[in-house]
């Protein structure tokens, strides 16, 4: 069994929460986290019941745990791992977690509630009613991109999603929409609030960014979200003006005030609003007058001083690019600092992507905004632009475990702007392109790295264009997986799985085909966005370190979400508690969103890599 343990965490804090109280945030490598319960989930399967659990990353060294069916301990000695197959388990029984410490004996029961008579549980939602659009088009709605946060401080996540009307449009495309509705739901389906965006907000991908992250540090997350007169809170209050309708007759909105609001994350109420920055000014001076280049809009979350989060938002990104940076904080929301790509110089315009990615790029313990081809540091100064353009796909992480710092690979879309370098890879501090496949004069549209392959080490990177490229750049093979969407960590070893619609498989290397090792659509699942065929969300949500995927039902009565069965031998602290994965994670609703990323390698080999400062790994 493997440990794999981030370092220079703080010291184990308490599980007991106060009634009704939210537990003080984690403070974890400097950062402002949540202080997570440990997430047991139990699960019917293979005719017994698997159980996982999270490792955190605040427990102590040489912790170990203690598992319960019913009240009775099953292991003879504590356990090391963070999965456990109970074979005489039935869906009847209920099961327990106790932590062990060394010379702290056993802490209190944390339990996984009703054991899942199936791989994925089902959340009942409630559907808003469809309507009529002023040119009478008929609408309904769909469940669409989601969030997840702790809203009431117990530990435990909610989910947030995005209802979106089946007439939401692409930038791109003329027509009236229905309105966007934001709901905030617990595990068992309870609905805790819904928060109609208005009229004045056009529903389609490029429209509706929001943020859920407790961004003050009282333990609750908040929302944060672009909102119009019209809009409606949690509580049924207006913000501006109810009657207020922006709408031209192609069913923009090019006029009108815009705001910045943060929503209470229990109750859904409006605490606070300020102007959306930037504001439109004149339409036509973001590159087109009918209103495409204008509302492209991007949001993310980031660690700008290195300890608290605060929220960004953004607008365009194929001409002029303006990135706003927020704080909510003591009940106050304020603008931090705004950067804009015409008043930089212009290096910045038409670099920015489908969406933005945060990580810490330049090591200094705060984070920075990548944002395409272009990085935009902490400070809200430009770090560098490669300008090599606008591009649909982006990954930032630890890439290549044998290069210093962080690596960022990206299409891009313009051969008369990226010349040989369609498809690359550059070091994420300072630009510098460290391989690159020629696209061929293509509009290269997809592209995904992922650790599919263990006899080459790192992450192994493709596109719809060219071959399967190792980490550092060298061809693999000419043919690459068919498969170029999203990524999860699934089953039980270290290499991380293909996500395309509603299908989770795994690479053969040596039959050069995937393998399928679930698909939701037997259940009755559904992904989103078309060509897209993203789900709502894929995490860490449950259990130990592999990634939950929660999809849609077809009929968009409610939401699934599966868990994998698979045991595996290693035992790594809980992803949402790395915080890039973690703000990676908040920003999945947004554009054309990428899988996840931590800070550190996650892929085969990871243990024995020299100065990986932050993992330690004991047999």
């Amino acid at each position: 069994m493997h440990n794999y343990r981030i370092a220079g965490v703080a010291a184990s804090l308490a599980l007991a929460l106060s009634a009704g109280a939210a537990a003080a945030p984690a403070q974890i490598a400097g950062k402002q986290l949540e202080n997570l319960d440990r997430g047991v989930l139990a699960i019917a399967a293979n005719g017994g019941v698997f159980v996982s659990w999270r490792a955190l990353a605040t427990d102590p060294g040489g912790t170990s745990f203690d598992l319960y069916r019913d009240g009775k301990r099953l292991n003879a000695e504590p356990l090391k791992s963070t999965n456990y197959v109970d074979p005489a388990g039935t869906a009847a029984a209920v099961y327990s977690v106790r932590r062990v410490v060394p010379r702290g004996g056993e802490q209190p029961l944390a339990s996984a509630g009703a054991t899942w008579p199936q791989q994925y549980k089902t959340i009942p939602v409630q559907k808003p009613a469809g309507g009529v659009t002023p040119d009478g088009q008929s609408y309904t709605y769909e469940i669409n991109d989601g969030s997840a946060a702790d809203l009431d401080g117990d530990g435990s996540y909610e989910l947030i999603v995005k209802w979106q009307p089946t007439n939401a449009h692409d930038n791109s495309h003329t027509g009236y929409t229905g309105n966007t509705y934001i709901d905030a739901y617990k595990m068992d389906g309870t609905r805790l609030w819904r928060v109609d965006l208005g009229r004045n907000i056009r529903a389609g991908a490029h429209y509706t960014t929001f943020l859920v992250y407790d961004f003050d540090g009282d333990g609750k997350a908040e929302l944060m979200v672009k909102t119009a007169d019209g809009t409606v809170d949690g509580k049924g209050k207006v913000i501006g003006d109810a009657n207020a309708d922006y709408r031209n007759p192609k069913g923009y909105v090019l006029s009108g005030p815009e705001f910045i609001t943060v929503f209470n994350g229990e109750t859904g109420a409006a605490m606070a609003s300020a102007p959306y920055l930037p504001g439109r000014g004149d339409v036509a001076a973001w590159g087109d007058a009918y209103g495409n280049r204008v509302d492209r809009f991007l949001g993310g979350v980031a660690y700008l001083d290195g300890a608290k989060p605060s929220a960004i938002f953004s607008r365009g990104y194929y001409t002029r690019a303006v990135i706003a940076a927020w704080d909510w904080r003591g009940g106050k929301l304020s603008s931090r600092w705004v950067f804009d790509s015409d008043v930089a110089g212009g290096e910045v315009n038409h670099q920015g992507a489908h969406w933005l990615s945060v990580a810490d790029v330049d090591n200094d313990g705060k984070d920075d905004i990548i944002y395409g081809a272009a990085t935009i540091g902490s400070n809200g100064k430009m770090l560098y632009s490669t300008g090599l353009c606008h591009g649909d796909a982006l990954h930032v992480g630890k890439l290549d475990p044998l290069r210093p710092g962080q690596q960022v690979f990206m299409v891009h879309e313009t051969p008369s702007c990226y010349g040989k370098h369609g498809i690359e890879m550059h070091d994420a501090a300072t630009g510098k392109i460290l391989w690159s496949v020629d696209g061929k004069g293509a509009d290269v549209g997809r592209g995904v790295c992922m650790d599919i392959d263990p006899a080459h080490l790192g992450e192994e990177c493709w596109a719809s264009v060219g071959g399967l490229m190792s980490a550092s750049g060298v061809q693999i093979s000419p043919e690459h997986p068919r498969r170029i969407n999203f990524a999860s960590w699934w089953d039980g070893d270290l290499l991380r799985e293909s996500l395309d619609g509603t299908r989770i498989e795994k690479w053969n290397p040596a039959t050069k085909d995937m393998q399928l090792l679930l698909n939701g659509a037997d259940s009755g699942a559904a992904s989103n966005n078309g060509t897209k065929s993203t789900p709502v969300l894929s995490a860490d949500l449950l259990g130990d370190w592999r990634e939950e995927v929660v999809w849609r039902s077809a009929d968009n009565n409610s939401l699934q979400v599966f868990s994998t069965t698979e045991p595996t031998t290693h035992r790594i602290p809980a992803l949402m508690q790395d915080a890039q994965y973690r703000v990676q994670v908040a920003g999945q609703n947004a554009g054309y969103n990428q899988p996840p990323h931590p800070s550190f390698y996650l892929g085969e080999g990871m243990a024995p890599l020299p100065g990986a400062s932050r993992l330690s790994a004991q047999e």
